[in-house]
């Protein structure tokens, strides 16, 4: 079977597979929704409110979730030649501006039950309920972040970790629960849910920071440094150092921009051969699918000591060793400063 054909199947089966993955998170929030709202109608318990109101956001996102998974895993079209991938984005801003809101809802709704003193009923059954859940979110965020990062969606692993941070909150109203059945003080179930509120606040500002920082190609620091190793890992000879790396994501797929300096003396179509030997190498060892544009950059006598060119016919020094991609100069905009004036 042709490369292309079973690189097309692969993508194919990993798009249907995050398709699942949100049928899945959909169906367990919803679940798990109903659950925590019969607890709180039990018990009238404001923190496992703040549960239950966080779940809605929980089934909000896995819906959106669904639909832009299907969009950003469609093709490169004439209309959207880098794909569809940066919808996936879009899906966590507004993932962390629901948590953001869900976080203001129960601030506001703790401060009015801390004025009223609503009292608590039968809370035994309203802490097995809460526990019941809670172990159920941590399971599904667990999968969802594990299945987001194979397959490289970054909704899934937003949802993944909101549902994560669902049971860190689901964690806190238990221990509010528990400490109001051991001493009576009904105002500690309030005081969880005001915890709850900021864990979600918390959540939600990171989500959108992030996200927006994706959607705007921000550095990532991690993925320039993990291309760096790929880089010295599939060096080839007459790839001698690499400079202005610049990473475009779309979701899974990654738009690589680069300047190489290869050898002065090659031709063009010896330039050309090697850096495209050189970057199937990389790709196929990245973990994103992808393209590399290499813009070619003539050679430097500087270099000699960092070159492995056998036949060098310009050579001023021997050569000493290969030196690994670094961030500093994958990132470095121009050739270092020393070396522009030799």
């Amino acid at each position: 079977m042709p490369q292309s054909v079973q690189q097309t199947n692969t993508v194919a089966d990993a798009s249907r597979i995050v398709r699942r993955g949100a049928y899945i998170s959909l169906t367990i929030s919803t679940l798990l929704l109903v659950v925590k709202f019969f607890a709180y109608y039990l018990t009238s318990s404001q923190a496992i409110l703040s549960d239950a109101l966080e779940s809605i956001v929980n089934v909000a996102a896995a819906s959106l979730a669904l639909f832009i998974v299907y969009v950003s895993t469609k093709p490169a079209d004439r209309d959207h030649p880098y794909g569809h991938g940066k919808a996936e984005y879009f899906s966590s801003v507004f993932e962390g501006a629901l948590i953001s809101f869900a976080a203001i809802m129960i601030f506001i709704e703790a401060i009015g039950a801390i004025i009223r003193g609503r009292q608590i009923m039968r809370i035994d059954e309203g802490l097995i309920l809460i526990i019941a859940a809670g172990v159920a979110n941590a399971l599904l965020g667990l999968f969802l972040v594990r299945l987001g990062r194979r397959h490289h969606s970054v909704a899934l692993i937003a949802s993944g970790k909101h549902v994560l941070s669902d049971f860190y909150t689901s964690a806190a109203v238990i221990a509010g629960l528990i400490l109001v059945r051991i001493t009576g003080v009904h105002w500690l179930d309030p005081a969880a849910a005001m915890f709850v509120g900021l864990v979600l606040a918390y959540t939600g500002f990171h989500l959108v920071r992030d996200s927006i920082h994706a959607l705007m190609d921000a550095e990532d620091t991690k993925l320039i440094t993990s291309l760096g190793e790929h880089f010295t890992a599939a060096r080839i000879e007459g790839i001698i150092r690499i400079h202005h790396t610049r990473v475009i994501r779309s979701g899974s797929y990654h738009h690589i921009d680069a300047h190489v300096v290869v050898p002065e003396f090659w031709d063009v179509l010896t330039a050309h051969d090697t850096t495209n030997r050189f970057e199937a190498k990389v790709i196929e060892r990245y973990g994103h699918e992808g393209e590399i544009h290499f813009h070619i950059d003539p050679c430097r006598r500087v270099y000699c000591h960092a070159c492995d060119v056998a036949d060098c016919k310009v050579r001023r020094e021997n050569f000493s060793e290969v030196i690994p991609f670094t961030f500093a100069e994958l990132t470095s905009p121009t050739e270092p400063e020393e070396l522009q004036h030799r």
